[in-house]
């Protein structure tokens, strides 16, 4: 399935999700093993929990059930982004700008083809993040293939 079809859908799901008071943060259709899962990942104020995901999943399904964009069959899943949440669209930047990112890239940029660091501006042509050791780094967006939260094991001690 190409990825402006996803788009498209997205698009379209996005509010019907946020009329049942939710952000729809993304979705993906994947295959794993002979089995084809597309996944639709929900955020609110506070936990996502069971409930949250069986009230979306049951109108995203009717929704589907009407506009039967997909060709081949596939199990809907619903459930929260995690703590490792992806960062894709201009508002999500917005969103958690200030927060650590873990930036995968399509090839090597510097000799590296992963950063992790504090999220700065991001514009249409880079990704501004700030590493540990204070660097700020400037990496092209058309070789960005996924930003993501990254979660920080703090110990105590």
């Amino acid at each position: 399935m190409s990825s402006k079809l996803l788009d498209q859908m997205l698009e379209e799901a996005e509010p019907k999700v946020e009329a049942l008071g939710y952000e729809l943060v993304d979705l993906e259709l994947v295959k794993e093993g002979a089995n084809w899962y597309l996944r639709f990942y929900i955020d609110k104020e506070g936990v996502v929990d069971l409930d949250d995901c069986q009230k979306v999943s049951e109108m995203i399904s009717d929704w589907l059930d009407e506009e039967d964009p997909i060709p081949q069959a596939y199990f809907l899943e619903v459930s929260s982004p995690g703590i490792e949440r992806v960062l894709r669209r201009e508002k999500d930047f917005l969103k958690f700008a200030g927060s650590v990112v873990a930036v995968k890239l399509f090839g090597p940029w510097q000799g590296k083809k992963q950063y992790e660091g504090t999220l700065g501006p991001v514009t249409a042509d880079h990704l501004t993040i700030t590493d540990a050791q204070g660097q700020v780094l400037e990496i092209p967006r058309d070789m960005v293939s996924r930003v993501n939260l990254a979660w920080i094991d703090i110990k105590e001690g």
